[in-house]
């Protein structure tokens, strides 16, 4: 008897030899050397694993590794990598330093010429040329050749205009938020992001500011300051933030969402469809009752997975979710269109109606061209559903495409590069994501000649209209959700002003007569500088409503004027400074640092000390 105890003993422990061992989750905070600042976005790695995770903007990360674990790898582009023994503890805080090694392989012969990168992260040939699209490779640290294929808008820089013979500039207003999340990714690699990657307003209007409410039964107020440009003090700065009405949770109308979702076997890889599903796992968490979702597929056919279902069954809609798996080519036409039949057959009227397409951009079977894409959004937007676009993935990543689809559909367009970034398209700033407060929104600016001797839009240049586009209500322009608001920036030369950047040389063979500016009022007699005239329609109105704005140039320095005009020219100092701008030569990304470090205001999220970061870790990829 004894015998067969001791034996069953044995067995017992034997057999607990083959139980994985147990986890355990290992917590603590990511700092920097330099100030004691938290850093969001390092990477946080168990050694010789898949197992890793990222700070989030306070700096804090969780990772969960078995009881054995030996060893985590803390690296961030820049920045000291550290390797740390976890042994018996549960928090390990670090510090992290500048990597002098790392900054001084940085070698740069120009852009679209060799560059050596950090321990060899960026070899090979990074090109870009003026063409619409753009495309590129590089080599991964492994070394092995990695073909990029992304897909990029040609951008050309808005250059300055002459108030006397165009005195209006009118655009339509810009929430996308895609191209600054995208350019972090680039970054947190330790690559340059292509130019055109590079969109300003969309890196200025991914910052929340603090702007006032609209007062009463107005749906938007109207903020303008103007200082010295940080680049160029002779010129003038203007800022103008517009503020949508932000409507509690409670009171958002009913949702009818569906889920348009990428399968394609250009999907598999783990930043596209597992953080696609983990990302709209946080936003089904979001849904009321009166909420409904329903969940459409494609690849090499398109197909419903999920009928409508009401946000209160979570369960179902989440097991929808989890049971996805991507393979086969890519039906993004096929797919689109029943998506919008789906949101047809479930509309609610004075609801939210809104197809929101999750995908890499990487269309190939059926209509695959922005054209055809564009004319069958078109078409499907008259049905009164709006179109989301979230981006994933990188190599393949199609961002012409995602922006031509959102712009198209009377929506708007995140790239979502972490579930971070999820959490604060979809989750923090759900309202004004989903719920659209008014569309068709346009600025028309009109400058005085008598003050200004030249002015220039900066960004926006794909968002341009024609003067006599702005009181059209048949035009079509951008959207604005609830509690958004949006930001645009002027650069501007004072009359009297001599610059660089003057539009004429003086006449050699002729007089030189000054020029007076002819004008149908006594505009030259006052102290505007110019005029903001803005339109915007209800959601389901056909009609715009006017609203108009002046400036006075009242001679504020820089260092007087709010957090909300100083953090926006560093956010559009340092993207200028991405796009190799002729306009910003003599200005750094040390400059845009200390401007944004003395206006970081209150930042709750921590989006902006996690902005500040990513400047400072430009230098390992060969920034000025």
């Amino acid at each position: 008897m004894k015998k067969h105890v001791i034996i069953l003993a044995v067995l017992l422990i034997t057999s607990l030899g083959f139980i994985a061992p147990e986890e355990r989750t290992i917590s603590g905070t990511v700092t920097s050397v330099e100030d004691g600042s938290a850093i969001p976005g390092v990477n946080v790695a168990l050694k010789g694993t898949k197992l890793r995770t990222i700070t989030d903007v306070q700096g804090n990360y969780l990772i969960k590794v078995p009881n054995n674990a030996g060893t985590l790898v803390f690296s961030f582009p820049g920045l000291s990598t550290q390797e740390v023994v976890i042994g018996s503890r549960n928090r390990i805080d670090i510090s992290l330093g500048q990597d002098v090694t790392q900054l001084s392989e940085v070698v740069v012969k120009g852009y679209g010429e060799e560059k050596k990168g950090p321990r060899g992260f960026i070899s090979g040939i990074v090109t870009h040329d003026a063409k619409p699209k753009g495309s590129y490779s590089y080599n991964k640290e492994r070394d092995d050749t990695y073909s990029n294929t992304e897909e990029y808008e040609g951008i050309s820089e808005n250059g300055f205009h002459d108030p006397l013979k165009d005195p209006l500039s009118t655009f339509s207003i810009d929430v996308d938020a895609a191209s600054y999340s995208n350019i972090r990714r680039f970054i947190h690699l330790g690559q340059r992001p292509p130019k055109d990657a590079v969109r300003v307003e969309e890196m200025i209007n991914y910052f929340d500011y603090d702007y006032a409410q609209p007062k009463g039964e107005d749906t938007f107020s109207i903020t303008t300051e103007i200082s010295s440009a940080p680049w160029n003090p002779k010129h003038k700065l203007v800022h103008i933030g517009l503020q949508g009405k932000n409507i509690a949770k409670d009171n958002l109308p009913p949702s009818n969402l569906v889920f348009l979702i990428d399968v394609s076997g250009s999907m598999s890889d783990e930043n596209k469809l597992s953080l696609l599903k983990a990302s709209f796992k946080l936003l089904v968490e979001k849904l009321r009752e009166q909420d409904r979702v329903a969940i459409v597929v494609y690849a090499g056919a398109a197909g419903l997975v999920l009928p409508s279902t009401s946000g209160s069954d979570k369960k179902k809609i989440l097991e929808a979710l989890e049971n996805l798996q991507a393979g086969g080519s890519t039906a993004g036409g096929e797919g689109i269109r029943l998506a919008y039949e789906i949101a047809k057959e479930n509309f609610k009227k004075g609801g939210n109606n809104r197809v929101i397409l999750a995908t890499d951009g990487d269309f190939n079977v059926g209509e695959s061209s922005n054209e055809a894409m564009e004319k069958l959004i078109e078409a499907k937007r008259n049905d009164g559903v709006f179109l989301t676009t979230l981006g994933f993935g990188m190599g393949n990543y199609k961002d012409s495409k995602m922006e031509v689809l959102a712009d198209k559909g009377n929506g708007n367009y995140m790239y979502i590069d972490s579930i971070l970034e999820a959490q604060k398209a979809l989750v923090n700033e759900f309202g004004g994501t989903l719920f659209t407060i008014a569309k068709d929104v346009k600025l028309q600016i009109e400058f005085n000649p008598a003050k200004v001797k030249s002015y220039r839009l900066i960004g926006y240049e794909n968002r341009m209209l024609k003067s006599e586009d702005f009181n059209n209500d048949k035009k079509d322009a951008g959207e604005l959700g609830s509690g958004h608001s949006v930001t645009a920036l002027y650069e501007v030369i004072p009359v009297g002003v001599e610059s660089s950047f003057d539009l004429v040389d003086a006449l050699k063979y002729q007089p030189v007569k000054k020029q007076e500016p002819v004008l149908v009022s006594k505009s030259d007699l006052s102290n505007e500088i110019l005029t903001v005239k803005f339109r915007y329609k209800k959601p389901d109105g056909d009609v715009s409503k006017l609203i108009v704005h002046p400036l006075i140039d009242e001679h504020v320095v820089i260092e007087k004027t709010s957090e909300n005009f100083r953090w926006s020219a560093a956010v559009a100092g340092f993207g200028l400074i991405l796009r190799e701008s002729e306009y910003v030569k003599k200005y750094s990304t040390a400059e845009a640092i200390k401007l944004a470090q003395g206006s970081k205001g209150k930042d709750v999220e921590g989006y902006r000390i996690e902005f500040i970061n990513l400047m400072k870790s430009t230098p390992a990829v060969a920034m000025r």
